[in-house]
């Protein structure tokens, strides 16, 4: 009898490594000519990230900073989801930022219809925030994994549990 082989699709955040990103973020802002005696900051909160400064061009420079810090750090920057920028007190501007936890229901929607749309030999089913990709051929899920990993779904993508 044929073994069933499988592998998981998630979108994971390591909250570790994204806090280690902010300490270094708001160490350099303190440090930086263009920010001294700014109230720029950015902190995580609800485990998401909310950035305060002045004005729009200083947000955009920490946001720069802060993007640099996550990718040397391993983290995509597809997970980040940034919200409007709105006015805060005191004459400064704050914007959130929501950190992708899972993948979106309508998002796992499309990655399943990409995958029957290819004709592949595999199952792909929905379970809560993952996608589940079932086949009898490993060489046909590799396959599912590099088509996956051709094509931008705007989310950050892993794939887990590979048996």
């Amino acid at each position: 009898m044929a073994k069933e082989n499988s592998f998981d699709i998630v979108s994971k955040t390591d909250y570790a490594e994204l806090d280690n990103a902010l300490n270094q973020t708001s160490k350099e802002i303190s440090q930086r000519f263009d920010f001294k005696g700014s109230k720029a900051a950015v902190e995580l909160k609800d485990k998401d990230l909310i950035m305060t400064a002045e004005d729009e061009t200083r947000l955009r420079n920490m946001n720069d900073i802060l993007q640099t810090k996550l990718v040397k750090r391993g983290i995509s920057i597809k997970a980040l989801d940034y919200q409007k920028i709105e006015p805060a007190a005191g004459g400064t501007v704050r914007q959130l930022v929501k950190i992708q936890q899972g993948i979106p229901t309508d998002k796992a929607k499309e990655v399943v219809r990409f995958i029957k749309d290819n004709k592949y030999k595999v199952q792909p089913s929905i379970q809560g925030e993952t996608v589940r990709v079932t086949s009898k051929d490993r060489d046909t899920l590799q396959e599912v994994i590099a088509a996956l990993k051709s094509k931008d779904f705007g989310i950050d993508m892993q794939f887990d549990n590979y048996r």
